[in-house]
């Protein structure tokens, strides 16, 4: 991928913002009035051109936060785009949003049929059955998470019934509870699926028309598969999240032996190493796919990569308590099963206010296979490749010598890595093994990674400042030059980049796209519990997840993970004008994912939004104090709001997939000129 610096003409981005374009819709009334913008006998273009007239820049007007019921039960969106261009004309729109489906409906399914959307399989392919409830009939489960998505086309694509497919890439991160309302997170197999879209021409409308479920067994299943990002070269690259602790010390994700009894049917088939790895859906022309498992880029809480334009340098966030920044630089071009694994030390002070300068620690170098073998053609076990003790262990050797004291998860552990284990160390305990090496391990749910290509800036969420990133709280305390104060709401750091680093050892990285400095670039900001549950300020970011960069419109999306709105937002930041406008809203206590902003689809540019559990955790938004007063969110907005959301979403046990569109507004200019 290369920067595209030509400047499209008015014709080219009436085109991609168009009645549905930009962030489309569907079939709109406003399609006809624009769709002269595209064609030879539009009236209201000189003909011939006087003078090209070209895209100037973008602003979103921002919406207000949502504070009736009607508006805070749905996916709300009452903000507006207006695209200047350089003759001073401006083409503003209405936008709104689109749902392809909500999970547990049947759709349509890929070879013939019907399949439910969001639902789960075994490794045979069998439907997962809930038959939790005693009162009510035994169900497929089917998941209320849909999280990262990636839309795109494939040059050679053809699918019967389908006329311009364009294919969407959706994952499916978990189920929330099952019908007997008991908790079922980690204990099922996250399902992927692609999804077939005919694309309107005319209109940029995109139509549900396939729904493929991707075969997981070929790699184990999948984990707790969160954000997602597309790759240059058009695959989905997944995410699993809060990997398996192998030790059981309590430092990752939950046991898989639930995963294991519903995907394998058995309760010990799922090892450990099999989770935390990067898988990658390639798409094939007729709507179908495959995954692979990427055993060589850390085993950690990945949670949105990003691959940066060389095509070799991807740049990890990890999504952890004492975690790290990570970087990958491929063996070659487009291809991820070989290559160095890195992890970042802070030499200067990152914290609020000051830029913390990198270098980085090479862990080791690998492919695949090799770390794959070691899982399950050997069999490898934790204890084969080092030996890890809690400091409050009674067993732990008297003798600590040649042990390393480290903080993870809020722990203090002494680890040894055996002989000639390093390799296995770096790959399948990269936690450890990347504290061990003297790593800055002093993040807290470092989320999504996304670029701004022009600039040479990554920019990577912090869904909160606290913990392991605070100066001074407790034992966990931020260390390695990480130490800011705390700020629940989180913020967004800055990455500058650039080729000619060399790593702590002296040893240069073939990579263009090295980050080498970090800065704080934007922070929400706490407040006391207000009359709509907000413990955050409404007009700031809070807890940002999901980012995506468009550089055509130099806007940083930013899609919010938290309880610190009673509503969580999509967010547009202007990197020209520094603006931050609110353009989304989701359900009360939903989450912002599947983020995926696309600057062009057959000439339309879309953003993919989805959101999951519907009014989740109410007792987040409100407090009792001492006397027994209740604050915060009343009691008979809760209410309302609860049967709100249980009528639109199935009881909560649904969520939707879909996008944002746009509309025309009336008081447009017209065009005065096209290229």
């Amino acid at each position: 991928m290369t920067a595209n610096t030509q400047q499209p003409s008015r014709r080219d981005l009436l085109k991609w913002f168009a009645g549905i374009p930009f962030l489309p819709l569907g079939a709109m009334s406003t399609a006809a009035a624009l769709s002269g913008c595209n064609s030879s006998d539009d009236s209201t273009a000189v003909t011939p051109p006087v003078k090209p007239v070209n895209f100037k820049n973008a602003t979103f007007t921002a919406m207000a936060a949502p504070i009736t019921v009607a508006e805070m039960a749905k996916t709300a969106v009452s903000s507006k785009l207006k695209i200047t261009w350089d003759d001073t004309t401006s083409t503003e729109y209405q936008l709104g949003y689109k749902s392809f489906f909500e999970t547990g409906s049947k759709v349509p399914k890929w070879g013939g049929g019907e399949i439910v959307a969001g639902g789960y399989f075994n490794a045979q392919g069998q439907p997962i059955m809930d038959t939790s409830s005693p009162t009510q009939a035994a169900r497929q489960f089917f998941s209320d998470c849909p999280d990262g998505s990636s839309l795109l086309k494939l040059d050679n694509a053809k699918v019967d019934g389908v006329t311009n497919p364009v294919f969407h890439v959706v994952q499916f991160e978990y189920a929330t509870m099952n019908q007997a309302g008991t908790s079922e997170y980690g204990n099922l197999p996250s399902p992927i699926a692609i999804l077939t879209l005919d694309q309107d021409q005319k209109t940029g409308h995109l139509e549900l028309k396939k729904y493929f479920n991707v075969d997981t067994a070929p790699v184990h299943g999948l984990w707790i598969t969160c954000g997602a990002s597309l790759s240059p070269w058009n695959t989905h690259l997944s995410s699993e999240e809060y990997e398996p602790d192998a030790f059981n010390q309590g430092i990752g994700g939950p046991s898989p032996t639930g995963l294991g009894k519903n995907f394998f049917g058995d309760a010990n088939a799922a090892k450990p190493y099999n989770y935390g790895h990067l898988p990658e859906v390639i798409v094939n022309p007729d709507g179908s796919g495959k995954i692979i498992k990427h055993y060589c880029m850390g085993r950690i809480s990945h949670e949105l990569v990003h691959v940066m334009p060389d095509n070799k340098t991807v740049i990890m966030g990890d999504d952890y308590t004492n975690g790290g920044l990570f970087m990958f630089v491929a063996d070659k071009e487009k291809d991820l099963n070989s290559g160095t694994l890195y992890v970042a030390k802070f030499t200067s002070l990152l914290s609020n206010t000051t830029t913390g300068q990198i270098k980085w620690i090479e862990l080791g170098k690998a492919s695949s296979k090799e770390i794959e073998d070691m899982v399950n053609v050997q069999n490898i076990q934790p204890s084969d490749i080092m030996e890890s003790y809690l400091d409050t262990d009674t067993n732990k050797p008297a003798d600590l010598s040649g042990f390393t004291s480290i903080i993870l998860a809020k722990k203090k552990l002494w680890v040894k890595v055996k002989p000639g284990m390093e390799k296995a160390a770096a790959f399948l305990e990269t936690h450890r093994y990347a504290a061990l090496k003297g790593a800055s391990m002093a993040f807290t749910k470092m989320e999504g990674t996304t670029v701004n290509i022009k600039d040479k800036v990554a920019y990577s969420a912090l869904a909160n400042i606290v913990d392991s990133m605070v100066e001074g709280t407790a034992s966990y305390s931020a260390t390695h030059n990480v130490k800011f104060t705390k700020i629940q709401a989180g913020g967004i750091l800055a990455h500058d980049l650039s080729g000619g680093q060399s790593t702590t050892t002296g040893m240069p990285i073939n990579s263009e796209w090295v980050p080498y400095q970090s800065k704080l670039l934007l922070a929400g900001e706490d407040i006391a519990l207000d009359s709509m549950g907000n413990t955050a300020h409404p007009d700031k970011i809070a807890s940002p997840d999901n980012l995506k960069f468009s550089d055509q419109l130099r806007t940083l999306f930013i899609g919010e993970d938290s309880g610190n709105h009673i509503n969580n937002y999509l967010w547009a930041y202007n990197v020209e004008s520094q603006k931050l406008d609110r353009i989304l809203s989701t359900p009360a206590g939903a989450e912002s994912t599947g983020l995926h902003a696309v600057d062009s689809i057959n000439g339309w540019t879309y953003i993919m939004s989805n959101f999951q559990h519907p009014g989740d955790e109410w007792n987040r938004f409100y407090k009792v104090d001492a006397s027994g007063v209740r604050t915060g969110l009343s009691l008979s907005m809760q209410n309302e709001l609860n049967v709100a959301i249980d009528k639109s979403y199935n009881q909560k046990f649904s969520a939707s997939v879909g996008y944002i569109t746009a509309d025309v507004l009336p008081s447009t200019t017209k065009p005065t000129a096209t290229k």
